[in-house]
């Protein structure tokens, strides 16, 4: 399996900074990544279904939510429709579901993480707005979001989450990044 930390960031010119803005965002967002990915190595399945805090959270439901996560907000920046994604309000995202497997769910981050990659690599600058789709908690206007909004947002929402990660791995076996890395 290729984790986000082995696959390249685009190494894309620019203005800002070595990679260009592109690449430097995609750089972050792997860079969360990689801290993510160190919270599951080397648990089982059983490991990563388990919820160790009073949370509902699991490292596995945390991996599953970010690839959807990225799944569909790759989509929404690309395909610029409007429309809602297939699963985007699937609550079930958050939890490993009867027949998940950690490295199938790995396999799909990772993935996920080549598809925002590619999907970024194809923009000519980060400014293109694209409309939010429809959700029963929207506001009444349509509202927009550059596709470097939404690169942000993936970059806040895996940081978040890794260090939701950490506090149960930790919790489950003493383990956490700093010891892992």
């Amino acid at each position: 399996m290729t984790t986000s930390s082995e696959s390249p960031v685009l190494s894309l010119p620019g203005e800002h900074g070595e990679h260009g803005e592109h690449g430097e965002l995609l750089l972050a967002l792997a860079e969360q990544r990689e801290l993510l990915l160190i919270t599951v190595r080397g648990l089982t399945d059983t490991q990563a279904a388990r919820r160790t805090t009073v949370s509902e959270l699991t490292l596995g439901g945390i991996i599953k939510h970010l690839a959807q996560g990225e799944e569909v907000w790759t989509q929404i920046m690309a395909k610029g429709d409007g429309e809602l994604p297939e699963g985007m309000l699937d609550m079930g995202q958050y939890r490993m579901a009867e027949g998940d497997t950690l490295a199938g769910l790995l396999e799909r981050y990772a993935a996920a993480a080549r598809a925002t990659e590619e999907a970024v690599a194809a923009l000519p600058d980060l400014d293109r707005r694209v409309p939010l789709p429809r959700t029963p908690w929207s506001p009444p206007e349509p509202e927009y979001w550059s596709a470097r909004r939404i690169l942000l947002h993936l970059i806040r929402e895996t940081a978040q989450h890794a260090g939701h990660a950490d506090i149960i791995r930790e919790a489950l076996d003493g383990a956490n990044t700093t010891a892992q890395r």
